[in-house]
């Protein structure tokens, strides 16, 4: 009898999955004609933000580069306009299961780190993105001229724009590790030449092979992790 009820609710948990992924494709369906529509806008609102006052233009090689890029970037606004219904099912679907903490240590997870990424992106695109174009101007001589292909600055815009969202996570990985309990406040405050370490390391294999960029992803990445000790100091000395 127990076999038969766990089978039971087995395949009613599986049938609960196989719908919330139905919702989340169909929203993706139904906005992505839109985000496929307004794509060529955003391809050049991106580019005049990369060219700021510079005299450049950007190049590509093959008839279908540039659509294939405006394909791309469709996909992936489809998918940042769709993340809060996706977010809401995928809540939906998990909330039965969370004791009363766990839901509330996820809504405000979920919510700030959406935040987080969404400042990462932005600091991203207006600050760090015309500094590198700066610099790679800066080689430009009489004898050579750069020729910048659209498609390696628009992959290198939306990878960095990943790269910055993820690391502008960094306080709420350590508000979360201290509030969790398994490390302490003084083990991580300890722990500060590792972090910048690590962090260095991070920004060196993230970034193109330029200390400007390197250093605009440390300084607000530390900056962002001292933050989330600020944060959590009360926490961390409340749990000694």
């Amino acid at each position: 009898m127990d076999n038969k009820k766990d089978t039971e609710s087995l395949i009613s948990h599986i049938e609960a999955l196989r719908q919330t992924l139905i919702k989340c494709f169909l929203a993706l369906g139904v906005f992505l004609p839109v985000t496929f529509f307004i794509a060529p806008k955003i391809l050049n609102y991106l580019l005049r933000i990369l060219i700021n006052k510079n005299d450049i233009t950007f190049n590509y090689f093959s008839p279908t580069e540039v659509f294939l890029l405006q394909i791309k970037i469709a996909f992936l606004v489809d998918l940042i306009v769709c993340f809060p219904y996706i977010a809401k099912q995928i809540w939906n679907f998990i909330y039965p299961a969370l004791y009363d903490n766990e839901k509330k240590f996820i809504q405000s997870t979920v919510l700030l780190s959406s935040l987080l990424f969404c400042l990462g992106v932005v600091f991203c695109v207006f600050c760090i993105l015309p500094l590198i174009v700066n610099f790679g101007l800066s080689f430009s001589t009489s004898q050579i001229q750069p020729i910048f292909n659209i498609s390696n600055i628009i992959n290198l815009t939306l990878g960095l724009c990943v790269v910055f969202g993820l690391m502008f996570q960094m306080p709420l990985v350590t508000n979360s590790l201290i509030k969790s309990g398994i490390v302490d406040y003084n083990t991580i405050a300890s722990s500060r030449p590792y972090v910048v370490v690590i962090l260095l390391f991070l920004s060196a294999i993230l970034t193109p092979p330029d200390i400007i960029s390197q250093i605009m992803l440390f300084s607000p990445t530390y900056l962002l992790f001292e933050f989330g000790l600020l944060f959590s100091k009360k926490r961390g000395q409340k749990n000694e």
